[in-house]
């Protein structure tokens, strides 16, 4: 290393950074996902060379070499296909502390319920404790924040540090700035100490890498042009490393070290690099005086910052709303499919305890595929600009089917577990017999569809009665249009009922003849055009522009959608005062670009949104009711249908069913988005209140919280990731709405219009959220799926509830959102 003269601004005080060298794991990003295993595979074997080299003296200068194992996942596929030598000589590098284990099992998006964060947080430990080895630290690379529920599953691991890397493309640390320390108080109480650092790859910016040398951070005299002669490396790395101590001086940076992540090549999914060791050995002998540089685990520096004086650290309870996680809505169907399948996981691990009929390993596969889906990669890097390239359709093809495989593995274990329960399959002569399962973890009133195959309509076609056997006693039910028989039951957590249908005709007996009817409100040719008057006997009524049960009255008119919705019980409107658009009423934004709908151009117009998530020029577009239709009316039930018409889609329809015995209404969004290849939203409203004391809840993995009080400062305002849905609840009267969203995840919160983004603790006091359901997006650059276009149904629920804490309505939401299991019995 040549001799570097005395730089401008040159740190007044001794200096030592942290290099902690790891390999950031993007699966799917830069290549296809089986050769992403196969390079991680051989990055552990590279990093265990260098490691073993340095430990027998073969190469001294490698000697400080550390690798810290980003990811468990990386781990779990060399051990696989390690030999018994290899395994062995890798348990001896942790335990010298060469190679550390991070608790992290992939970068993840907020898509995993709890279950799934306690399973793939678990994978580390449970491996190091296999030798006697612990692990205390975790750390994360590129996204943007987690769920409250995920610090409370690092610390039920025994994880008591994080390290995390934020990513500010599209995203932003939280707390006002980075390279700092805070206390993060779960939900249960517990604190876990972390990190809030810089970008995964600063270190390659600071020229710690040899050939790998970074631009993307750092702005100044190098940053256009970073392929230098050999002998300018050096030149570039005193001038960065001098200017970034000084300017941590400046800001009043309290600690004399400094972490720094590294990748040994100037990419993600990178392999180990030896000569970091050598630079770094080469630049403290001319330079350790005043600032030293070591190789560093995760554990290490943990323990390095743990010697400081922690006790005023700031200690910040709350969510941490993840910035990325919005690439789900970039595949929704799919998303769609994942969520189902990840419910009905839950639902065989309540029908199977003690694993007696799904094997672990069944319901373990199913979890993969889950943890697969849901990792943070959303598809090939260039999958805007050259959307029909093969790489990027085969990359987005195999990141979908992980979800399909989930979906498979969930139902194959479900019916595994059904079938214990005396499940019947096809045979001649099956009972009409049925069991009814609440498997959620509260009491609901809900509505069974009891399944009966396409040739045993006929059945309902004649006088029947449904009895549940438990009394013994007939209860009411409907026939649908489509000759579904629908029911209604109560059921209690892990409660079930055996429900069957009891024919009051004999088959062969023949059918009364019907002569035409006075009152018929269908025509001759079969047509139903004719506004049916309301029926006494329907508990529903539904007038020209209302429709109304004993618990709520839904009004709308053309051209504006739902204009109120009254909660009768207590007389209130629950649309929120404030509201901009009406419930379930969508809006469409898109941002054109400036000139030809070129690769360039298409990538461009997104770039420069930052945070916005679209454009200064966005156009947006409210739907307009144009139809209302009466689909069904019964005693348990009436089905009406909304259709509107908004820009960006060729169809778009609410099946709204109201219950008549509970305040209870089920919604269902139907649509036909246009391919588009411009940078799109599309949004539902839902803006409903409880009244200016009740307060907004959104369910997350492991918790629910109150979005823009219960978060860390600095934090994302605009949207977050719910699990079940969200709900407002009362604290004067313990009542509450629940909203649930079977199928959605994503809630945007923050104002649509383009602007500044404020933070957590910048929104204006009494300020509050006024939520939509972000269904669909293109905007990223980089590795959405290009277009939105295709057929959609989205399932919701409003529900109103009584009596009951935050913690009970959360509860309720999943019973709410998880339906009763039914299935045919012998």
């Amino acid at each position: 290393m040549s001799t570097i003269t005395k730089q401008p601004h040159a740190p007044s005080r001794p200096w030592t950074i942290y290099v902690i060298h790891h390999s950031h794991t993007d699966i799917g990003y830069t290549e296809r996902q089986e050769r992403i295993e196969q390079y991680h595979v051989d990055f552990i074997r590279q990093a265990l060379k260098i490691c073993n080299t340095a430990h027998t003296q073969e190469h001294p200068e490698w000697k400080s070499f550390r690798w810290t194992c980003e990811t468990f996942w990386a781990v779990e596929q060399f051990l696989k296909e390690a030999s018994p030598d290899e395994q062995e000589a890798f348990q001896q590098a942790v335990t010298r502390g060469q190679i550390e284990l991070s608790g992290t099992y992939l970068n993840m998006t907020e898509l995993p319920d709890f279950d799934l964060l306690l399973r793939n947080h678990s994978k580390a430990q449970q491996y190091a404790s296999s030798f006697g080895h612990r692990i205390d630290s975790a750390m994360t690379a590129d996204i943007n924040g987690y769920s409250w529920g995920y610090a409370s599953s690092l610390l039920q691991n025994d994880i008591e540090h994080l390290f995390s890397c934020i990513h500010t493309h599209h995203g932003m640390y939280p707390l006002g700035r980075k390279q700092t320390p805070f206390w993060w108080e779960a939900p249960d109480g517990g604190r876990l100490l972390v990190w809030n650092g810089e970008h995964y790859m600063f270190g390659n910016e600071l020229a710690f890498c040899p050939g790998a040398l970074g631009k993307y951070i750092i702005k100044d005299e190098f940053q256009h042009n970073l392929v230098e002669p050999e002998h300018r490396h050096n030149e570039i790395a005193a001038l960065r490393i001098n200017r970034y101590l000084w300017n941590l001086e400046q800001e009043t940076y309290p600690y004399s070290f400094v972490p720094v992540m590294i990748s040994g090549l100037g990419t993600d999914n990178a392999s180990p690099n030896g000569e970091i060791a050598e630079w770094i050995a080469e630049w403290n002998e001319q330079h350790g005086d005043r600032i030293t540089i070591k190789m560093a685990t995760l554990s290490e520096f943990f323990s390095a910052l743990k010697q400081e004086d922690l006790s005023s650290l700031p200690v910040h309870q709350g969510d941490w709303p993840d910035w990325w996680t919005d690439g789900v809505a970039s595949t929704a169907m799919h998303t769609q499919v994942y969520r189902d399948a990840q419910r009905t996981l839950r639902k065989v691990k309540r029908l199977n305890p003690g694993d007696e009929v799904v094997a672990p390993e069944d319901l373990d596969k199913a979890a993969q595929a889950l943890t697969m889906y849901a990792e943070h990669t959303w598809g090939f890097h260039s999958s805007v600009y050259e959307p029909w390239h093969p790489q990027v359709q085969m990359l987005e093809v195999r990141k979908q089917a992980y979800a399909a495989e989930a979906s498979t593995r969930a139902y194959r274990a479900l019916d595994k577990a059904l079938a214990a329960r005396n499940g019947a399959l096809l045979a001649p002569g099956r009972p009409l017999r049925y069991e009814v399962i609440n498997t959620e973890p509260a009491q609901a009133s809900l509505q069974v569809a009891i399944p009966l195959d396409g040739w045993e309509t006929t059945i309902v076609q004649k006088p029947f009665e449904l009895i549940d056997e438990s009394t013994g006693a007939s209860i009411p039910y409907q026939l649908s249009p489509g000759r579904h028989l629908i029911t209604e039951l109560t059921l209690e957590p892990d409660e079930s009922r055996i429900l069957h249908i009891r024919p009051l005709q004999r088959a062969d007996e023949p059918s009364p003849i019907v002569t035409a009817r006075n009152n018929e409100p269908i025509a001759c040719e079969g047509i139903s055009d004719i506004w049916a008057l309301p029926e006494a006997s329907y508990p529903v009524v539904i007038g020209d522009t209302s429709i109304e049960s004993d618990f709520f009255r839904i009004e709308w008119a053309l051209n504006k959608g739902i204009t109120s919705w009254t909660d009768k019980t207590r007389s209130c409107d629950l649309m929120d005062a404030g509201h901009k658009h009406a419930p379930f009423t969508p809006v469409y934004e898109v941002t054109s670009v400036q000139g030809e709908h070129t690769p360039p151009e298409m990538c461009a117009v997104r770039s420069r949104m930052g945070r916005n998530r679209k454009g200064s020029h966005v156009e947006r577009d409210t739907g307009r009711l144009v139809r209302a239709k009466v689909l069904d009316n019964g005693s348990l039930y009436a089905l009406l249908e909304l259709t509107f018409e908004v820009k960006g889609l060729s169809y778009y329809a609410i099946h709204l069913k109201m219950f008549a015995n509970q305040p209870r209404v089920e919604v269902s969004i139907r649509l036909h988005k246009d391919s588009v290849w411009l940078p799109e939203n599309l949004y539902v409203a839902l803006p409903f209140s409880m009244g200016p004391q009740a307060e907004l809840y959104v369910e997350k993995a492991g918790c629910f919280l109150r979005p823009w009080k219960d978060q860390i400062p600095g934090s994302c305002l605009d949207y977050t990731c719910a699990q079940e849905g969200v709900f407002w609840h009362s604290p004067s009267d313990r009542e509450a709405l629940l909203v649930s969203m079977t199928d959605t995840p994503l809630v945007q919160l923050g104002s649509l219009e383009h602007g500044p983004r404020k933070l957590h603790g910048a929104q204006a006091e009494g300020s509050r959220p006024l939520p939509y359901a972000w269904l669909l997006t293109n905007y990223w650059e980089t590795n959405f799926k290009a277009t939105l276009g295709g057929f959609y149904e989205f399932r919701y629920a409003v529900e109103r509830r009584s009596q009951l804490d935050p913690a009970e309505a959360a509860n309720a939401l999943h019973a709410s959102t998880g339906q009763f299991t039914v299935h045919r019995i012998r």
